[in-house]
């Protein structure tokens, strides 16, 4: 917007000449980041309070962690503070004729309005389940797939009306069009691997990192902080992917596919780096306020929408592995109990509890202790897939 604004001043006198700061990028990037770090600090206290007077607070599941059953009451639903951050500042930042920042957003808001409604359920019908994971996984199927089949199209095509224009045809021809190599699948540190995935594999595996990554980010929300500083140390490094594949020297110096427009989402992750620090504020231990699902569900599937972007799956599921090792814990832990009760007539257990965080609190160790060890994992597997830009 502010960029939109600059632009037009400058047309009018060459007295507003000191507006061209507002065509860099990382000059944009930086006051996204630094805009909502503000709006978070300063609005977190009265959300916090109204969260409080409305009573919505979290509620503790019976089979839960006993050393958690004081944090019941807290305030939830947190996460729409860090979206409202995030959208408000990177509105305000952004080029707004930039398709991926739109598509990003909408699957934001999108998978947030799908946890606002888990974490009503919560709330206002006290039901620790909150929403049925069938329609909850409708829903986010439904947002994956329409994200999946636009991206196939907008990562080979610098206009809108083109992408429509492909889809039509794409359909027409009965799903035999042949597509850009960029989307194919990049294996990291190799300079000229990649896997031709096809239209429908493209889509296939867009729908599953941005619905994995979502749930994954989801289930790693367990503990005071444990989940948001992950995002921003992930999303920052999804930032500087995606500033190297939108700039045409750089992406062509360092071997990577350059996909024109890819750079404004540095603009988006700067502002999501910016309120998951504010947020983090008030989220550390003992914390004042949850995230919830509309925070984490969100979060995780603009985290997935960046990756695939920035063709950047695997080093994406490296850089997460903490979500995907809590994603797996819960997947292998629910498979061996189904499967122990089956053969031996009683369940059995490969965690003391899942998801893995939990584990680890039951083994012995503090909740600070589990939080910041996953964030130094977190550090050392970004550093790694950073690593990557170079290593090839």
């Amino acid at each position: 917007m502010l960029l939109s604004l600059a632009q037009w001043l400058q047309t009018l006198s060459p007295e507003f000449g000191f507006l061209r700061v507002f065509q860099y990028l990382t000059f944009r990037a930086l006051m996204a980041a630094t805009t909502a770090l503000l709006i978070g600090l300063a609005v977190g206290p009265y959300a916090i309070r109204r969260l409080t007077a409305l009573k919505i607070g979290q509620p503790v599941r019976g089979y839960g962690m006993e050393t958690h059953l004081s944090k019941s009451g807290t305030p939830t639903m947190g996460g729409v503070l860090v979206l409202f951050s995030i959208a408000f500042s990177t509105i305000l930042w952004f080029d707004l004729s930039n398709r991926f920042v739109w598509i990003v957003l909408w699957v934001t808001l999108g998978f947030g309005a799908i946890g606002w409604v888990d974490d009503w359920r919560k709330v206002v019908r006290k039901d620790p389940e909150g929403m049925r994971s069938r329609e909850k996984y409708m829903w986010q199927s439904l947002v994956g797939l329409v994200a999946g089949v636009y991206l196939l199209f907008s990562i080979s095509e610098s206009s809108n009306w083109r992408v429509l224009e492909l889809f039509y045809a794409w359909v027409r021809s009965g799903f035999a069009i042949e597509f850009s190599p960029k989307i194919n699948l990049l294996v990291p540190f190799f300079k000229e691997i990649s896997y031709p995935l096809g239209g429908i594999g493209f889509v296939i595996l867009t729908y599953l990192v941005i619905v994995g990554s979502s749930n994954a980010v989801n289930l790693t929300d367990g503990l005071d902080g444990l989940a948001i500083m992950p995002v921003v140390m992930v999303g920052s490094a999804l930032g500087v992917f995606a500033y190297v594949t939108g700039s045409s020297v750089y992406s062509r110096y360092l071997l990577f596919p350059h996909i024109p427009g890819s750079g404004e989402l540095l603009v988006f992750c700067s502002a999501m780096a910016g309120a998951g620090l504010a947020f983090l504020w008030f989220n550390t231990h003992p914390a004042q306020v949850f995230m919830g699902d509309v925070g984490a569900l969100a979060l995780g599937g603009a985290l997935g929408t960046i990756a695939v972007i920035v063709r950047q799956e695997i080093v994406f599921f490296v850089m997460g592995g903490i979500f995907v090792v809590e994603a797996i814990s819960v997947m292998a832990q629910v498979m061996y109990f189904k499967y122990t009760k089956k053969r031996f007539g009683e369940g059995r257990r490969i965690l003391k509890m899942a998801p893995l965080h939990h584990h680890f609190e039951k083994s012995g160790w503090r909740e600070t202790q589990v939080v910041v060890r996953f964030w130094i994992i977190t550090m050392l597997l970004c550093l790694v897939g950073l690593s990557t830009l170079k290593l090839r």
